[in-house]
């Protein structure tokens, strides 16, 4: 009987594979039989990832992008390919943010972070939507936002905007790819506990124990919790959902008085 939750087999480019979220998604595909492609602009962060993969089994490769230049995101995809003959699955992952009232913004901070967390997704959309039409169809482009692309964010305002613009790509790209059986879908986090989202999120035990208070669950999200929808997204079980925008947040609790 067929396991169409399966992604044995599956080609799967990481983005910003090296770390938090990025690398519990790698690590879940490749423990499922999934052939990965880490990618990230730094390999000192890669290289500990793809060695683990390995010793667990898991076939794997790594290769060093700066997803702002669509050029190296082309490249990325056909590194893909050279590895493991064709390309099935892509996740963007990759994100960077700056905390920062928007007077005391620079535009070259805004600049950077636009560049990364919205260009960077679209460039590598379409390059994996080529090798996918390539291929003669069919594949799964899978977009991490956050839930401040839904509810802004006072804080991070340049963040908070290109995630919205990856929500509407999202939507858009599904619309436009989705005659050639290519599937673009986003997955929204909200609090999740990883090293580098700490000094941003929660900078102070009170702050931490507040954001964990205003979720339904009562507690902070674990990596693996948005890995697991990622499998659901790149899987046979969701060939009819594109387009999609899945919140993984735990909740929004209910507000006393």
């Amino acid at each position: 009987m067929k396991d169409v939750f399966s992604v044995e087999g599956k080609v799967t480019i990481v983005t910003g594979g090296g770390t938090g979220i990025g690398e519990s998604i790698a690590k879940e595909f490749a423990r499922r039989g999934a052939p990965v492609l880490i990618a990230s602009r730094k390999a000192e962060h890669l290289e500990p990832v793809r060695d683990a993969i390995r010793k667990e089994g898991g076939k794997c490769e790594m290769t060093v992008c700066d997803v702002r230049v669509p050029e190296q995101c082309d490249t990325m995809v056909e590194t893909a390919v050279k590895h493991f003959g064709r390309l099935d699955v892509l996740v963007n992952n990759h994100g960077a943010s700056i905390a920062a009232p928007s007077l005391d913004l620079s535009a070259n901070g805004w600049r950077a972070v636009i560049g990364i967390n919205l260009d960077g997704v679209f460039f590598c959309a379409k390059a994996a939507a080529r090798q996918f039409m390539k291929q003669g169809g069919g594949g799964s482009i899978i977009n991490i936002s956050s839930t401040a692309g839904v509810h802004g964010s006072p804080t991070m305002l340049p963040y908070g905007a290109a995630k919205a613009g990856v929500i509407n790509l999202t939507v858009s790209h599904a619309g436009e790819w989705g005659s050639h059986g290519i599937r673009v879908n986003c997955i929204a986090p909200g609090p999740i506990d990883t090293e580098g989202a700490a000094p941003r999120v929660w900078p102070n035990p009170k702050v931490k124990e507040m954001v964990a208070k205003s979720r339904a669950l009562g507690r902070f999200g674990r990596v693996e919790e948005i890995s697991y929808p990622c499998l659901f997204l790149a899987s046979e079980a969701s060939s009819y959902v594109t387009g999609a925008l899945l919140i993984v947040d735990g909740g929004d609790a209910p507000r006393m008085g």
